[in-house]
């Protein structure tokens, strides 16, 4: 139990999830006014006093854009109304995918990103599986990446036995080294080539699949165009089941088509994108992100360590 003198707040992006970390905590969410214009604008106001006070907001920066606005818009806030401390509690870091200069004339969002939410007033950034590691050292603050692969790795208890770890790209090896390790499993690796953005064709998969069991992990899932290729490909070398556990859900296009119309026995999700599932998406099952979050925002105020929560690889 945290002391009274910390307030917890949510953006509109994913109120059920900041609703779950708060009851986690024995912790009424905090009273903010979000409001749009006629025209678009979006106005914030804080409904109580937070002068002196240690301030969590929690906000997924997942399209569309205003979902980001309204994160800089309350750390701005928050810091022109005197709290003391300001953690921006990211669960979801949109615009991580954007991490370096890959072609002439683009755009490092993620590193505008980090200038934005650094400027606008957070003190403190706490997100959860980053798409790129690296994006940490965009921030001259502190950042606490937390590691969502805790969420999923009980859940496979049954399956251990003969089970392989899939990356479904090289950049995705940390990752999967971390669930290996967790579940004293082999590590596999696809190697693909990527033609054009929201593409990926399947190139050769290193190591050996056949007749086992998959875990297929990732940070995201997006138009799930990669996720369903090494699925494919997988099973054309010989893998019996196949499961995934992907922490950012974003499923936009034909993702959830795609999911359900694969070979994939089950995928485990993360409530760290809102996302509403119907009775067609019977291969998909959401984990909750609440009880790491509410952990480490505990242990940020009582000035504790937060990688003591995580057996981290750090090979």
């Amino acid at each position: 139990m945290l002391a009274s003198d910390y307030k917890i707040f949510s953006g509109s992006s994913n109120q059920g999830l900041a609703e779950k970390i708060a009851n986690k905590l024995d912790k009424p969410l905090g009273s903010v006014e979000l409001k749009r214009f006629s025209d678009g604008e979006i106005w914030v106001k804080y409904g109580e006093n937070i002068r002196g006070s240690e301030v969590f907001i929690i906000q997924s920066t997942n399209p569309p854009a205003e979902n980001l606005l309204e994160l800089l818009l309350m750390l701005d806030a928050a810091k022109r109304a005197s709290a003391t401390r300001i953690t921006a509690v990211i669960p979801y870091f949109g615009y991580s995918r954007q991490d370096r200069k890959d072609q002439p004339r683009v755009s490092i969002t993620a590193k505008l990103v980090a200038n934005l939410i650094t400027v606008a007033g957070a003190d403190r950034v706490m997100t959860m599986d980053l798409h790129a590691a690296q994006i940490q050292g965009f921030f001259d603050i502190p950042f606490d990446h937390l590691y969502g692969s805790t969420m999923f790795t009980g859940l496979l208890d049954s399956i251990k036995q003969n089970l392989v770890v899939v990356s479904p790209d090289v950049g995705g090896i940390k990752m999967a080294r971390s669930y290996a390790k967790r579940l004293h499993a082999d590590l596999v690796v696809i190697d693909k080539r990527r033609p054009k953005q929201n593409l990926a064709e399947v190139v050769h998969i290193i190591g050996n699949v056949d007749g086992k069991d998959i875990l297929l992990v990732d940070d995201l899932i997006d138009t799930a165009g990669t996720f369903v290729g090494a699925i494919d490909a997988l099973k054309k070398n010989g893998a019996k089941n196949i499961y995934g556990a992907i922490t950012h859900p974003l499923f936009s296009g034909p993702a959830l088509e795609r999911i359900q119309g694969s070979e994939l026995s089950k995928l485990y999700v993360s409530d760290t994108i809102s996302m509403k599932l119907d009775e067609k998406s019977n291969k998909i099952e959401k984990v909750s992100a609440a009880e790491i979050f509410a952990e480490a925002i505990r242990r940020t105020y009582n000035n504790e360590s937060i990688s003591s929560l995580f057996d981290i690889d750090k090979g």
